[in-house]
């Protein structure tokens, strides 16, 4: 279930813009408010039914464009092989090159970083 949502949440940060308002608004209110399916209805003047209907053509198509461009498990790969870079860097740290290795580390952390922003 949790995989479920993080995966969710990253199809909407990566394709969230290509949704409609409506879409838009029922992904954010059931991702990143928590509101209920009844909660979303009464906010947004419709039935329960068809915010269900709504969230599931939302994934349906955002899992779409995923399959055709696959920028999901690129991100994915891309933050794990961060984190490695991250971890051998750690290693090398000598006393004659902590400077050099701290100056990596801060460029490769605003990358780390920015990722959990999106």
């Amino acid at each position: 279930m949790m995989d479920e949502l993080l995966y969710l949440t990253d199809l909407f940060d990566l394709y969230g813009a290509l949704l409609t308002e409506r879409q838009r608004d029922c992904m954010e209110m059931h991702l990143f408010e928590d509101f209920s399916l009844a909660e979303i209805g009464e906010e947004l003047g419709i039935s329960r039914q068809a915010v269900h209907d709504n969230l599931h053509r939302s994934q349906k198509s955002m899992e779409a464009y995923e399959e055709k461009l696959r920028l999901v498990e690129r991100y994915r790969k891309e933050r794990v092989e961060l984190g490695e870079i991250h971890g051998m860097l750690q290693k090398l740290r000598q006393p004659d090159n902590e400077k050099a290795v701290d100056e990596i580390l801060g460029r490769l952390s605003f990358f780390l970083e920015r990722g959990r922003e999106v």
